[in-house]
């Protein structure tokens, strides 16, 4: 067996696509297919179920993707660690929480152009636990995701918290009274808030059950300003990070609204893969960028 045959198969599994595999290795999709076989036949086994769509590996096809994957991972680190002497080149492929994006990203992709001018930074969106899966798998070099301060990781990842996120509740302008509330009393106005895999969404429905409640969701949107905009015109209440808060256009329109028995807050982490090589010192800058970003925004609040 060969390790671009390795490659190939990893790249496979990733996409479960020939065809996306094979544009991801510069390669005809016939080429891929050559080195998919010659590697089953070297480990007599069949490692893809080719009767399914999307491709799917087989019980065996698993076992050894995992394996593969591990393989791929140092063989990248070594890889970087003979090029210690070259600039920053290439493709960091980014995962960021879109809260995080909203507050800190802007600024921290400049930085990152300063510092590493001949690196591109490829970044897409989306919530916590897929982004994490992502990582793991080796879909992405790092992901910037809102999580629990006790969230367990896989060893395979190495976290780094950035910062709380403080979160409040808020409600259209004058529509409640000036008082500290229960989360029993907040349950007959109801919710708006972002579709399920949503870390305050989850934290949120977590509260309530230890109380014995469910989520009440009078409507579920994604963009924090939208989700504001209709907590202003009263469909229900919202939940928000406190820096988005302060800089939204709705910020008149709406209250903040004391919950005495949930305080929400969440940590800002970077996650990345133990295996990043010479990656690690662009994730760096792009961390204390964000860690800088979030400091601002706690502060400016504050003031």
């Amino acid at each position: 067996m060969k390790l671009d045959e390795i490659e190939a198969f990893v790249a496979v599994v990733r996409s479960q696509s020939l065809s996306q595999a094979a544009e991801s290795l510069a390669l005809t999709q016939p080429a891929v297919t050559r080195r998919i076989q010659n590697f089953e036949e070297a480990l007599g086994v069949e490692l893809l179920d080719r009767n399914t769509k999307p491709l799917k590996t087989t019980p065996m096809g698993r076992a050894v993707y995992e394996q593969c994957r591990a393989i791929v991972r140092e063989v990248d680190a070594l890889r970087h660690l003979v090029t210690d002497d070259a600039p920053l080149a290439g493709v960091l492929r980014l995962g960021v929480a879109q809260t995080v994006a909203d507050v800190a990203m802007l600024s921290a992709l400049h930085a990152l152009r300063q510092a590493h001018p001949e690196l591109q930074a490829r970044v897409s969106t989306g919530w916590g636990s897929p982004l994490l899966q992502k990582v793991e798998d080796g879909e992405l070099d790092a992901a910037v995701v809102l999580l629990p301060a006790n969230r367990l990781l896989p060893e395979t990842l190495v976290a780094n918290s950035l910062g709380a996120l403080k979160m409040a509740v808020v409600a259209r302008k004058g529509s409640m009274k000036k008082r500290a509330y229960s989360l029993a009393e907040c349950q007959p106005l109801g919710w708006v808030l972002n579709p399920d895999g949503c870390g305050f969404r989850a934290g949120l429905q977590h509260a309530l059950a230890a109380q014995g409640y469910t989520l009440k969701l009078n409507l579920e949107t994604l963009g924090t300003e939208l989700q504001l905009g209709l907590v202003a015109d009263g469909v229900g209440l919202g939940l928000v990070p406190v820096p988005l808060l302060s800089r939204s256009t709705h910020a008149a329109e709406l209250d903040i609204v004391p919950v005495s028995d949930f305080k929400p807050e969440i940590a800002v982490w970077m996650v990345r893969s133990r295996a990043l090589g010479k990656m690690q010192s662009a994730i760096a800058v792009l961390s204390e960028s964000i860690e800088q970003s979030f400091k601002a925004a706690r502060l400016a609040r504050a003031a």
